[in-house]
């Protein structure tokens, strides 16, 4: 016992003395504008502090891992666990999301349709990440092509947004299946590469292409969408809500619109993705995650179905892309940076991977969560990378990390890893 504990704590103070070596730079001098030029200022509190939480967290994993107690839940046995408080916490964020216009603020509702903006994205990404197995970094290209067709559909030709929502996601889906035709060779690294070059190239054209997208000054002026031809106008005249309704006109009207546009945008996404999974296309999809050899084994079409995944996945990035035009107004190229797909995957990940309430709660802790800090701008990414970090120890495969088929045969039957080591499992 004293080795282990000798063994623990040297672990513990190399540790802490590579984040010496990483904050003592980083953490450790600021600087501040002075008279005529910037002036760096030494922290050492601030790197003392870092070290000790790098020293302390370290020895408690340790002590964590070190500790196993009698009569721990096997894994098959937590997975049933957080399916039953899943079947209780659905309904539950359903009825929060159904109730939040009538007691929320301005800037709760406006989190809220950023939050499920991105849950949005995350479902639509999961289909393809999650279920098809298909790493793509380039997610933010097809939101970043909804976004563009409605904004030009909407000036060129004079359309609304409920007509150019699904040219929005047909556009989209098009350059998903154009995205799907080169990679359909590629395998892990090599197609995340390629998907991140797509994303980029996308970003580029957008940027480049004054004559069409405007460049790097972006388009405004994109029309809000209506409430079956209604406008939500502060001005109250005919052919408002306010007028029609007979109320004053307030700016909270179009909020609250706007929040149940991308509430049921959301729905229906989960909804066609729950459908989905139990036709024998999600289940060729699920077969093509674990082993896409053995898919080919079984006489599944592999080009249809990675084909299918990127199309629908970028279908639903299209939607959220058309919503994030119209309700911003004004989009331009910096809006769709690599950036926002690396957020959206850590999104999927974190929520675990083909789990469609994992990545909900996800995006909710992510992006509600980073607002808790937005007063401490200098460090929420640290402490946003350190909730990344123990998310990787504690919960490897995300919060929801339950793999189950979307339908098996028979009851699943626990199978001792001997057994497994044979090659009986």
């Amino acid at each position: 016992m004293p080795a282990r504990a000798g063994a623990a704590l040297r672990d513990a103070f190399l540790s802490a003395l590579v984040a010496l070596g990483l904050f003592g730079v980083l953490i450790g001098l600021k600087t501040e504008s002075g008279p005529g030029s910037l002036v760096l200022v030494a922290r050492p509190w601030a790197v003392v502090i870092a070290v000790g939480l790098v020293f302390a967290g370290r020895l408690a994993l340790l002590a964590w891992r070190g500790w196993r107690p009698a009569g721990t839940p096997s894994p098959r046995r937590l997975v049933a666990v957080g399916g039953r408080i899943g079947r209780v916490l659905a309904p539950l964020l359903l009825a929060f999301a159904l109730s939040l216009p009538f007691y929320a603020g301005r800037y709760w509702m406006d989190l809220g349709i950023l939050v499920l903006t991105y849950v949005m994205l995350g479902w639509g990404l999961n289909i393809v990440v999650g279920l098809a197995g298909l790493l793509d970094l380039g997610y933010v290209a097809f939101y970043a092509v909804g976004a563009y067709s409605y904004a030009l559909l909407a000036q060129t030709f004079g359309l609304g947004f409920w007509t150019c929502l699904p040219l929005a996601g047909l556009l989209a889906a098009c350059w998903g299946v154009m995205l799907g035709f080169p990679v359909l060779r590629l395998r892990g690294d090599y197609l995340a590469i390629v998907t991140l070059a797509f994303g980029e190239i996308i970003r580029i054209v957008l940027l480049n292409w004054v004559s069409l997208t405007n460049g790097p000054n972006g388009i405004s002026g994109i029309p809000r969408p209506t409430l079956f031809g209604l406008t939500f106008s502060m001005g109250g005249g005919p052919g408002t809500v306010s007028h029609f309704f007979g109320v004053e006109p307030d700016i909270s009207q179009r909020v609250i619109f706007l929040y149940y546009v991308i509430l049921g945008l959301a729905l229906l996404t989960n909804w066609v993705s729950l459908r989905l999974r139990r036709l024998p296309l999600g289940r060729a999809w699920e077969a093509l995650r674990e082993d896409e050899i053995a898919c080919r084994a079984l006489g599944i079409n592999v080009t249809t179905t990675k084909l299918t995944a990127f199309a629908i996945g970028a279908c639903f990035g299209g939607f959220a892309g058309a919503f994030f035009a119209t309700r911003q107004a004004f989009i331009s190229p910096e809006s769709f940076t690599f950036m926002e797909s690396a957020m959206v995957l850590a999104i999927v990940v974190l929520g675990g991977l083909g789990s469609q309430l994992g990545v909900a709660l996800a995006a909710l802790i992510m992006i509600g969560g980073s607002e808790l800090f937005r007063d401490f701008a200098e460090y929420r990414m640290l402490v946003f990378g350190g909730a990344l970090v123990a998310m990787m120890i504690l919960r490897p495969r995300g919060l929801v990390s339950g793999r189950t088929p979307s339908v098996s045969l028979g009851t699943a039957k626990q199978i001792s890893p001997d057994l497994i080591a044979q090659g009986r499992g």
